[in-house]
């Protein structure tokens, strides 16, 4: 029976520079991704790569005395280094210089063109080079580029353009009919309100300003612009071929299942791309997920705020794996995540030395003393069991259905629950003081044969997260990657089998104070040893709260579930967001004090708790309608209170 095919993709790395962990955030999540599909059972196809052309590459290549090929040749080189080092399992490194995908791209330009969809025209406006963007003034924000905040200049030109409102009814449809098209939600309400439903422009598909990119070859005057450069890839890595030519694993793999974009680049993968494959007649992924930022200490990585850290610098301190667990541990499913060395430090110790390694390495250290390392299932069995043997045999799907909605972290949080449930389990069972009773005897064995086949399991889930970790712990116990069908039967490991006679250190603790001297020894040029993480300041008072009230009193407070429509910051102020909510066939706003927690695109399409009769008050200027009910934690953290479950905007609370 051939297995069914599974197409995953990364956004393909651009060229101007290092990827620093934020970039390798998301090859890594790729490939925990494509690896547990493997396990599964699917033939995977796994596609990353890099994006080499454009104005950006060609003034930094000028800039270094090179040519923009031998330039790009550098950066590639390096990128693919990285994804190499953190033993990223892809299948297909594309690049957008190579020789079959400058030739397809010039095909599907020409394609386009003689069906009318690019025509030539002249642009003018405001352009952003790192983004290679142009901007009208309206969509300026504070004067620079909406997207990376820095200066923009006048530029005019002659280009060809793709008519993208040609398309736009259509793709709304999609939308409507294909629900889980966009993850997470918010990400699709942010594209329906800011740029469908006020209008698509046509999008500007070519330059003369520049020479670094695929000429068009009936008009060489102008080179292909990025999107429609970048964006094809996808399917020329398979061997599609636009005369109707398409290769094997074209017809195979396409449509993608998933392309895993940064949340910057959404609007380009669910606007542009799947317009220009409505006009090309081909099927539309199934599904774009657009994952969130890797933070720096809550800001965004980037050279000129000097807080750039790179993998293969904490791979060299911690280890490949341990990196690798923290980028998928601490990255929620929607907003930012945050990086620091201290508490990175803190994971380690916490979750992979103490919690994983050091469980591994009891069990194996009491299997070798108590019985030379052999293994068996006596049957003896006590009611402390039942709950390990039904955590154990519960945790396949659990760990399944969270992955199925690209929930990496409760997925590597359902594991480590459970390994967090074996350390109990020793505590519960005292094998030591068993070991002093040879009348108990079997009861040691048993205990000790639970808990092997219960880290066999944990260790065979944890695998594509944590892969050369796995072959460690497989190699110690003796045993193999558990096939994925059987992941849900506890008991399959068989008697006899024997721990290897040697120690286990799958991670070693580190303290803050090593990490600095490594650090430092790495950047002996001078380089500013890690930034330590502020501490919090000493613990807020528990709140005042009022005195007792009547129900009449309590009465009187209206709450009702209301829904955000739409959401942006409050101008000249960083803790103001302006949210537009429905409650029911109302609509109201409400000013909130919660900007340094959510961003407006995470508020669109949140479900709310609010109280509604409160009365209106100015903010900035802003007539607020009401408050958002929030929880607060004693470090100051804000979290919006949201219904349990699906409920209608309107909804009383009582």
């Amino acid at each position: 029976m051939s297995k069914k095919p599974y197409y995953i993709t990364t956004a393909i790395a651009y060229t101007s520079g290092k990827p620093h962990i934020g970039n390798t955030y998301e090859i890594v999540l790729t490939d925990a991704i494509a690896r547990f599909k493997r396990m599964q059972g699917y033939d995977v196809r796994f596609q990353t790569g890099t994006d080499e052309h454009g104005q950006k590459i060609e003034e930094k290549a000028a800039a270094a005395g090179v040519s923009p090929k031998a330039f790009v040749d550098g950066v590639a080189a390096q990128i693919k280094e990285i994804w190499d080092l953190m033993n990223v399992s892809y299948d297909k490194f594309i690049r957008t210089t190579d020789a079959d995908h400058e030739k397809q791209v010039q095909k599907i330009f020409k394609k386009l063109y003689e069906q009318g969809d690019i025509y030539k025209s002249s642009y003018e406006g405001l352009y952003c080079t790192p983004c290679e963007s142009f901007w009208t003034p309206s969509q300026l924000k504070d004067g620079k580029c909406p997207d990376c905040g820095r200066e923009v200049k006048p530029a005019k030109e002659e280009a060809y353009f793709f008519r993208m409102s040609k398309y736009a009814d259509r793709l709304l449809a999609y939308y409507e009919e294909h629900p889980e098209f966009i993850s997470p939600v918010s990400r699709k309400n942010e594209m329906v309100n800011n740029f469908l439903k006020p209008g698509l422009q046509d999008l500007c598909v070519s330059r003369t300003s520049f020479k670094w990119g695929i000429p068009v070859d009936f008009d060489p005057k102008h080179v292909v612009y990025v999107w429609l450069d970048a964006l094809t890839n996808y399917i020329t890595g398979l061997g599609y071929d636009a005369d109707g030519n398409s290769a094997a694993p074209f017809k195979k793999y396409w449509p993608a299942d998933v392309h895993v974009i940064g949340k910057d680049i959404i609007r380009f993968h669910t606007i542009y791309w799947p317009i220009f494959l409505m006009a090309l007649g081909l099927p539309l992924p199934k599904r774009v997920f657009g994952h969130p930022w890797l933070l720096m200490g809550g800001d965004k990585m980037s050279k000129s705020r000097g807080n750039m850290i790179y993998a293969d610098e904490l791979v060299k301190i911690f280890g490949v794996d341990a990196v690798r667990y923290f980028v998928l541990n601490d990255m929620p499913f929607e907003g930012d995540g945050n990086i620091t060395w201290e508490l990175l430090c803190d994971r380690v110790n916490a979750d992979l030395a103490n919690t994983y390694g050091n469980l591994v390495s009891r069990t194996a250290a009491m299997a070798r003393k108590y019985f030379a390392g052999n293994l068996c299932d006596t049957g003896s069995a006590e009611p402390v069991d039942a709950e390990l043997k039904e955590m154990a045999a519960a945790l396949r799907d659990k760990v399944a259905a969270k992955m199925d909605e690209f929930k990496i972290s409760d997925a590597l949080g359902e594991i480590f629950a459970f390994l967090r449930r074996c350390n109990k389990y020793i505590d519960e069972t005292a094998p030591w003081i068993l070991a002093k009773d040879e009348a108990k005897k079997s009861r040691l064995s048993a205990v000790l044969y639970n808990l092997a086949e219960g880290i066999t399991i944990a260790t065979s889930l944890l695998a594509p997260f944590l892969p050369a970790t796995a072959e460690k712990v497989f190699a110690l116990l003796g045993t193999q990657p558990r096939a994925y069908d059987t992941l849900n039967v506890f008991g399959l490991l068989p008697n006899g089998t024997c721990v290897a006679d040697a120690e286990a250190h799958l991670f070693e603790r580190k303290q803050y104070k090593d990490v600095e001297a490594a650090y430092a020894a790495m950047h002996a040029d001078g380089a500013q040893a890690p930034a330590k993480e502020e501490k919090p300041a000493a613990k807020k008072p528990d709140p005042e709260y009022p005195a007792e009230i009547s129900i009449d009193d309590f009465a009187k407070v209206r709450m009702q579930i209301a829904e955000v429509v739409a959401c942006e910051k409050v101008e000249k102020s960083d803790k103001l967001l302006k949210s537009t909510v429905k409650i029911g066939e109302e609509t109201r706003t409400v000013v909130s004090g919660i900007a340094k927690f959510y961003t407006p695109e995470e508020m669109v399409g949140k479900k709310v708790v609010m109280i509604t009769n409160l009365k209106p008050a100015k903010l900035r200027g802003i007539l607020s309608e009401g408050m958002l009910l929030c929880a607060e934690d004693e470090a100051g953290n804000l979290c919006l209170l949201t219904p349990e479950k699906a409920m209608p905007s309107g909804s009383g609370i009582f």
